[in-house]
């Protein structure tokens, strides 16, 4: 296969189910507009429904919009039970919703909020649903993560939720590193089942409206370098998309753009800092996630 993999590579998905969260703007609806464009029914899981049904007229094929709120627990549990309800087998669940350095805030149940949404929201709501992934061959777990999984990363099982001091670029760098430690652990043990495997992507430098929060002498110093050093949402979002489509793609793999530092270029499998191999950290975070949510998963521990 081609090393530049492109929206062209992407095989036919008739008949397949994909939900992707946080899919109304940049990686997460041109991630939706790929796979709807290849034939798949996709649902774009938002907070902002109104701005959900916008974004779905903005895309040809079977799309419709769930309402979903990864700050609120309540909201993952309803949307989860509209979503098995509605859909009895699920192909792919495309963990995409994000925030990222965000002023000190919790979510509805008190979790600091970039752990609560990026990492906490997306393992409860992978927990509610896997049983209708399980039994459907080829399925997959797609979580996105970020370079920022290496930049003061850490889970700070002493003070998870950040409530001794704040440091958002430090929360943030725990969240994604708990996207790809959950990403491996889920892996483990999904294996046993042979069915469905967890893949996770990073989207190297995108030019999206997720770096809103940054301080304004950051988001000043990136317009200006904008041009040399990032790349548009379609680009960023190929990494997912090639993790849940490729069939190449094996289970605990890592995709990003494969230029030089990751920043930009064509889906590759990449490499995670070597904290996010660290087993027994990924399964005291599993443990601790499990009792922070109340969602245990229809799976049972790795061993070996």
């Amino acid at each position: 296969m081609s090393a530049d993999w492109t929206e062209q590579h992407i095989p036919d998905q008739r008949g397949r189910v994909a939900i992707v969260t946080g899919a109304n703007t940049g990686l997460g609806f041109e991630t939706a507009r790929m796979l709807a464009a290849r034939g798949a029914t996709v649902v774009l899981a938002v907070r902002d429904p109104e701005k959900g049904r916008q974004a779905a007229a903005r895309i040809t094929g079977d799309v419709t919009v769930q309402a979903l709120d990864l700050a609120s627990l309540d909201s993952i549990r309803s949307a989860a039970a509209d979503l098995r309800a509605a859909h009895p087998r699920i192909d792919l669940l495309i963990n995409n919703a994000g925030v990222m350095y965000t002023p000190r805030q919790t979510t509805a149940d008190g979790f600091e909020l970039q752990f609560g949404v990026n990492h906490l929201g997306h393992f409860a709501l992978t927990g509610l649903l896997l049983d209708r992934l399980l039994p459907i061959p080829g399925s997959r777990v797609v979580t996105v993560s970020s370079t920022g999984h290496r930049i003061r990363a850490a889970i700070h099982f002493d003070d998870l939720q950040w409530e001794r001091s704040y440091s958002r670029s430090g929360a943030y760098g725990q969240a994604k590193l708990a996207n790809l430690m959950f990403t491996y652990e889920l892996q483990r043990r999904l294996a046993p089942h042979g069915t469905t495997i967890a893949v996770a992507a990073h989207p190297g430098m995108s030019d999206t409206e997720l770096a809103r929060n940054t301080p304004p002498v950051v988001r000043l110093a990136a317009g200006w370098l904008a041009p040399l050093l990032t790349q548009q949402a379609a680009m960023g979002a190929l990494p997912t998309v090639r993790a849940a489509t490729d069939p190449a793609v094996v289970g605990g793999q890592y995709y990003g753009p494969g230029n030089r530092g990751e920043i930009r270029g064509y889906p590759k499998p990449v490499t995670s800092s070597p904290a996010s191999h660290d087993r027994a950290v990924q399964q005291r975070l599993w443990t601790v996630s499990e009792e922070l949510t109340g969602v245990t998963f229809p799976l049972s521990a790795a061993v070996g």
